[in-house]
């Protein structure tokens, strides 16, 4: 076998075919001896069929034969390779086999080059950027402290009517009708109609505009000031109302993403890029494995927008199953009975779920299993899941082929992805690395050319047995 891996890929492949053809021939010629061999000379008619049913039987087996070694020795390295190579170029990780491309000839040490220069080029650019991302933290931190001492809350929204800026005041004050969340809708904050009355006040006469508004959830009064940007840079909302102004959430810093500036309507989610929709990524902990009687027992997700994790936009909260949690369970997740005690139960924490969902996509690591639970209490939340919705187990099939595995540890193996041990089998550490390992599929469904939520379902389709199997 050494000296195979000596030889060159066309000298192999030609050797293969010379294989092929003597092993069919001799195979014709064995056939025809037994044939002769059992024919007589009254019945020689038999003999010649016997030699068709050998043959054919025989040339059926090399075939099989054949087949199996080419996609085990050829076919499956070239899908390794590829994967590893698309893995390296678009989530910094993975790499050649050399060993299972062992009989590709010179492409595995050729393909290592290229990712190995690529690597180099990738490292010397993240220097670069990690000198400017020092630079941007420094600015960040200028801006929180500049936006503390201003005694408003304020947010920044772009022409589709979307945040793009909050401080920690506006996410103590949204929070209180729906958790605060970058590229959200405003409207999901304040009554669409008295806002649009100032909105078009603003606009027309290129003046800020002051007004009053009773929000449609908590019956929460605001009283906010509309301010006008450059023409075609969104605007600036403040809230200022001192009744309004509730405590807000210290330990959220200044939450922005200037990329949002330009807005894009997200009426058609389908027909979106999947580079620029929002995510929200989530795992749950249960008391057990079988959705129609079994409870959840936590609750963590964690929003991605334009590829990008939104940091503070999470949440990790236990949930009271009102049902005793078993002990294997326990041993697995780490809940226990003492601290899901007296914490909101399914009916609220699915709600504020779904809250945080709203205009996103959901995205689960075998999501039917998560949405078995929600979807059986959506009704007494109050809430109905139409998500669209993504499995990574089912976008791993898509890249990296069903042949593989696709259980989350092995995901973030392959992607060079760290769950701390502490946090592994957590709702919120599971999530999280869920959503890293989104951010880098993300970019190799591009590469394959699933450009919209609507091909990445429809392909995902196709490999939806695999759910099936697993659950």
């Amino acid at each position: 076998m050494k000296v195979l891996t000596k030889l060159s890929l066309r000298l192999r492949v030609f050797l293969f075919f010379a294989f092929l053809a003597g092993a069919s021939v001799g195979l014709v010629l064995l056939a025809l001896y037994a044939g002769a061999m059992r024919a007589t000379a009254e019945d020689y008619v038999s003999g010649f069929v016997f030699s068709g049913v050998i043959a054919g039987f025989g040339l059926l087996a090399l075939s099989a034969g054949v087949w199996f070694l080419f996609d085990e020795n050829v076919a499956r390295p070239i899908e390794r390779l590829a994967t590893g190579l698309r893995s390296r170029a678009h989530a910094g990780a993975g790499g050649v086999d050399t060993h299972a491309a062992r009989y590709l000839g010179d492409l595995a040490p050729a393909a290592e080059a290229v990712s190995e220069q690529l690597m180099q080029s990738t490292m010397d650019q993240a220097s670069i950027v990690a000198a400017e991302t020092s630079r941007l933290s420094a600015d960040k931190a200028r801006l929180t402290a500049l936006l503390s001492e201003i005694p408003v809350a304020m947010v920044l929204i772009n022409p589709a009517h979307q945040i793009v800026l909050y401080d920690a005041q506006a996410a103590g004050v949204l929070s209180q009708v729906c958790p605060a969340r970058l590229n959200a809708s405003i409207f999901d904050y304040f009554q669409k109609g008295p806002f649009m009355v100032a909105y078009e006040k603003m606009i027309s006469t290129g003046l800020e505009q002051s007004f009053t508004d009773l929000s449609a959830a908590n019956g929460l009064e605001f009283d906010a000031r509309l301010k006008p940007l450059a023409p075609g840079e969104g605007y600036l909302l403040m809230i200022d109302d001192a009744h309004a102004m509730l405590t807000p959430d210290e330990g959220r810093p200044v939450v922005f993403d200037f990329d949002l500036m330009e807005g894009q309507a997200t009426d058609n989610l389908m027909e979106m890029s999947l580079r620029d929709l929002t995510y929200v990524v989530f795992d749950t902990e249960t008391t057990g494995l079988l959705p129609h009687k079994d409870e959840i027992v936590q609750i963590g997700a964690v929003r991605v927008v334009k590829e990008k994790i939104v940091p503070g936009e999470v949440i990790n909260q236990l949930v009271d199953p009102e049902m005793p949690i078993p002990a294997a369970s326990t041993k697995v997740h780490h809940v226990s009975d003492a601290m899901v005690a007296g914490q909101p139960t399914i009916q609220v924490a699915g709600k504020s779920l779904h809250d945080f969902s709203r205009g996103a996509v959901l995205v689960a690591h075998n999501a039917p299993f998560d949405m078995a639970f929600l979807r059986r209490h959506a009704e007494s939340c109050g809430v109905d899941w139409t998500h669209p919705i993504l499995d990574t187990v089912l976008l791993s099939a898509m890249i990296y082929g069903t042949t593989e595995v696709h259980t989350l540890d092995a995901l973030c193996d392959r992607l060079g992805v760290v769950i701390p041990p502490e946090l592994r089998h957590t709702a919120l550490g599971d999530a999280q690395a869920t959503a890293e390992v989104l951010c880098k599929m993300l970019a190799m469904l591009h590469s394959k050319g699933i450009e919209t939520l609507s091909q990445a379902i429809a392909e995902a389709k196709k490999h939806k047995r695999l759910l099936e199997d697993l659950n």
